[in-house]
Order: C-alpha cells, then structure tokens, then sequence
C-alpha cells in the first residue's frame, strides 16, 4: 500500500466546538497513516472512540473535521449517551458525535450545550483556573446542589481541583453569550 506523506500540506482543520485539541490533549503531534484516509498526517487523535467494532490504528484530525471517520467506521467521538436540551438543534449534535475530536475525561465525559447550542470544550482545569471564572464555579456548584451536597463539601471539592488529578473540572464556553460552564469529573 502507497502511503502519501500529507505531513505538511495541511493547516489543521478548525474545530467549532473544540477550538485547541492540541492544547487540550485530544490531538497529538505524531506523523501517523491514518488508518480511514490512508494518507501520513502530522496530528493524531488520542481521544475515544465509541463505535461497534475496535479501530485499529491512529486517525488523523482531518477525517474527524470531515465527518469521513464516523462515516466509516460508524462511529462517534463523543458518547450520545447525555441528552442534549430540545433546543439544540440535531445538526449540532450531529458536528459535536462525528466531526469534533472528543476529550477523556476520569469516568464518563459529557459535552455541555447553553443558549440552543453545543458549547466549546476548552480542556480540563484546576481549582485556580476555575476560580478565576465565576460563571464556571456557578456551574460547578449547581451541579454539586443537584447530588445534594451541603455547601461546605461543595466548595472544598472545588478547592482540590487538579487540571491533572483526581477531580477535574471540564471547561465549556457558549458560543452564543460566552458563558462559562464546567463539570467535574473524579476518580
């Protein structure tokens, strides 16, 4: 099989709802062969793949932005489990599951939607970049309220946020108002 070295003919394709999965991990500089396209790429997805049968080899950033991935494979790079709100229109959510590099998360990762949209994932953050965004730490703490947990559990989980630890916020921004939302996630 003739592989093409395509390692330096590309930008990276843009990502509406992941704007830097390189800086977020989801993308690695790697020269690979693409397993879908066939073709050497200077970026390799790391992220998850949720499809029937195991993918076996690396896929490049350009069959994801294209949707030529999923197509082939039948497969999402986000899971679809999490309902989406009634207002997100099913094309956002179709670009957010097959043509978005998706992120990994400690358990499950959820994408996060605000103003009849997918937000952006803007990558995983500690306690001190989160604090620096209320909205964010508005987020979190709602969802900590939903669990029912008491408010001073609430914010000492917030204080041990670790970007690389065992619980990590997941930043979002709407696209729309440009709001800040963020989960946690923990091991």
């Amino acid at each position: 099989m003739h592989v093409e070295d395509k390692s330096d003919s590309q930008e990276l394709p843009e990502f509406r709802y992941h704007p830097d999965p390189v800086g977020t991990g989801s993308l690695v500089a790697d020269p690979v062969s693409c397993v879908s396209c066939e073709q050497l790429r200077p970026y390799t997805y790391i992220g998850p793949v949720y499809a029937r049968e195991e993918i076996d080899g690396a896929i490049c950033p350009w069959c994801i932005a294209d949707g030529t991935a999923a197509s082939r494979f039948d497969a999402t790079f986000t899971d679809s489990m999490w309902a989406v709100p009634d207002d997100v229109p099913e094309d956002a959510s179709e670009e957010v599951l097959c043509r978005t590099p998706g992120f990994s998360g400690w358990q499950q990762e959820e994408w996060l939607h605000h103003c009849g949209d997918a937000a952006a994932f803007l990558g995983p953050v500690g306690a001190s970049d989160v604090a620096k965004l209320p909205d964010a730490v508005e987020a979190l703490r709602n969802e900590y309220r939903g669990y029912d947990w008491p408010d001073a559990k609430i914010e000492d989980f917030i204080q041990t946020l670790d970007k690389d630890g065992h619980a990590t916020a997941y930043l979002f921004r709407c696209l729309r108002c440009g709001v800040h939302l963020a989960y946690a996630d923990f091991m």
